[in-house]
């Protein structure tokens, strides 16, 4: 349990490595190559534990090295002998994690099978594991379902095809590139997600080798080739850890200097930042984020695909938006059941209601389907120190903003997932001016 006291702007310096949402999907394109893949940036984080257990199941070398004058951060990952991994051993390795359905395509192109469990159910849902399946058919791929999990097998080479995605699906994406690449003939994706996370796995793909376009209206083409040859790459860094330090200068009235932003990554966010009345400074080394020393300003905000507003920034934001003056209205249109973590700050003493209408400018796919995705936040608001339970991984980022922000002591349970995305996650709040202690 973690002990909060708030009450206390948070003030100094943190840095951001690789992304979360890119340095998992490098690690497992380095299946695809002939050769070693070095991969730099690399964050202390649980994600890469995970990928690493996996990648070390099926036979994947890898070394750990500084890089530059970060201790480690460099991964050298040799595919020479890759194998398969027994499915009960991945289960057990990697829990809720998704990733083991994006070893499915590089797997199939190495060993001609590859084996995942049961990924059904509450775990990660149905309808995410029975699209990547059917994008896996489309290629060629037979799938079966066995005892134990889930057994693919490609008696031949896999095939281009054609993919249209319903809605821009970054982990769909991903699964249509690393299967795409070494898949004989054209691929043509519909309707790709285009996130900057996306546009460094394909930079990480063509260092590769491979043959990849992308257009204006969301349409990549995959020119499939006969070899790939291994990557020596640096990790975009982490918009999102950047942009929750960011929302935490703000909810707690303090100032901090993010080393590693980058701005072109988050102009969405900064033009957000700057309209609730947050100040910025771009330098050569990252972005310092603080908050103005007058009242913030309320405002209407739509989370959307890149180049949107992107969801995981919303939560952070949320709870420095309960010290705006007046009504903020926040409109989910990327996951449908984000809201829950507002209960928290409501027991808090923030005001916000949370409803099934879209209060956005324009109507989104959750409209009108119960799913409780707006949000009417007043503001400002006095917070107070309660107990809770972090429930996810930006949700609880947002809950220990908030108990920082607040008056009082605040008593939090699960903290761990929050190491998921978030580096050193403990060692920056100390380091930042945060009272707490671990009881």
């Amino acid at each position: 349990m973690l002990k909060v006291d708030g009450g206390v702007p948070l003030s100094g310096t943190v840095r951001v490595r690789g992304a979360k949402n890119l340095v998992p999907k490098a690690m497992v394109a380095a299946l695809l190559g002939s050769g070693p893949s070095v991969l730099r940036g690399v964050p202390a984080i649980r994600d890469v534990e995970v990928v690493t257990g996996l990648l070390n199941l099926h036979g994947v070398q890898i070394t750990q090295q500084p890089d530059g004058d970060l201790p480690d951060g460099q991964l050298t990952l040799d595919p020479a002998k890759v194998e398969l991994a027994r499915v009960s051993d991945i289960d057990a390795h990697a829990g809720s994690s998704r990733i083991p359905i994006l070893f499915c395509g590089p797997l199939l192109h190495r060993l001609g099978e590859a084996f995942i469990p049961d990924l059904g159910g509450c775990r990660i849902g149905d309808r995410p594991i029975n699209f990547h399946l059917d994008v896996l058919r489309a290629f060629g791929a037979q799938v079966d379902k066995t005892a134990g999990g889930i057994r693919l097998s490609a008696p031949q080479r896999l095939r281009g095809t054609k993919v249209e995605l319903p809605y821009p699906s970054v982990g769909a994406t991903e699964q249509v590139l690393l299967t795409a690449t070494l898949s004989e003939g054209v691929t043509e994706l519909k309707g790709a997600a285009t996130e900057p996370e996306i546009m460094d796995l394909i930079a990480v793909l063509q260092k590769m080798g491979a043959i990849i376009t992308v257009d204006t209206d969301r349409v990549i083409r995959i020119e499939g080739v006969d070899r790939l040859d291994g990557y020596v790459h640096r990790a975009l860094p982490d918009r999102i850890e950047a942009a929750s330090w960011a929302s935490a200068a703000l909810a707690t009235k303090g100032s901090i200097m993010v080393e590693g932003a980058r701005q072109q990554d988050m102009i969405t966010y900064l033009n957000t930042f700057r309209k609730c009345g947050g100040r910025f400074e771009v330098t050569e080394t990252g972005i310092e984020f603080s908050h103005p020393g007058t009242a913030l300003t309320s405002l209407v905000l739509e989370t959307d695909v890149h180049p949107g507003y992107m969801t995981d920034w919303q939560q952070p934001l949320v709870v420095a938006l309960t010290q705006a003056e007046g009504l903020s209205i926040v409109h989910e249109t990327v996951y449908e059941n984000r809201f829950g973590f507002t209960d928290a700050l409501i027991r808090m003493g923030a005001t916000i209601q949370v409803y099934r209408e879209c209060l956005g400018g324009t109507p989104c796919r959750f409209g009108r389907r119960n799913f409780r995705h707006s949000a009417v936040v007043a503001g400002p608001a006095k917070l107070r120190g309660t107990d809770f339970t972090v429930p996810d991984l930006r949700g609880g980022f947002s809950h220990v903003i908030a108990a920082l922000a607040a008056e009082g002591t605040s008593r939090v349970e699960g903290i761990g997932i929050i190491n998921r995305g978030y580096e050193n996650f403990m060692d920056k709040l100390a380091g930042l001016g945060a009272r707490f202690e671990i009881a």
